[in-house]
């Protein structure tokens, strides 16, 4: 299994700044690409972000311009810097990896529990 923990939400003014961090941990596991999703309430989750394990991101327009998504291999550690913050950004904020697990023998998708970001006006 492979377990997600986020850290890195909180509250904000509009046109501030947060950085989001999620640290994957297991055993016997690799990592194929991770991301950010979000959920706000009445919504249904949406993608904010990806990252390959090449480097290679994707991005919701919403996010193009003002979000940038890292990744520390190393670390297995994804990064959401998210720059020029808006009250639509209010959301809870996941972090998502799928991943090979000697276990399942298999790639799966994993999830973290979630952070809360809110953006006042």
């Amino acid at each position: 299994q492979v377990q997600l923990v986020e850290s890195g939400g909180g509250l904000v003014q509009a046109g501030g700044s947060l950085r989001l961090s999620c640290a994957a941990s297991g055993t016997a596991f690799s990592i194929n690409s991770m991301g950010w999703y979000r959920q706000a309430p009445g919504n249904e989750r949406e993608l904010v972000a990806r990252i390959g394990s090449d480097g290679n991101t994707i991005y919701t327009d919403s996010a193009k311009g003002r979000f940038t998504i890292s990744r520390d291999n190393a670390k297995n550690t994804v990064y959401l810097q998210m720059d020029s913050l808006k009250p639509e950004d209010t959301a809870v904020y996941y972090c998502n990896a799928v991943a090979y697990t000697k276990s399942r023998g298999y790639v799966w998708t994993y999830w973290g529990q979630g952070t809360q970001v809110t953006v006042s006006s």
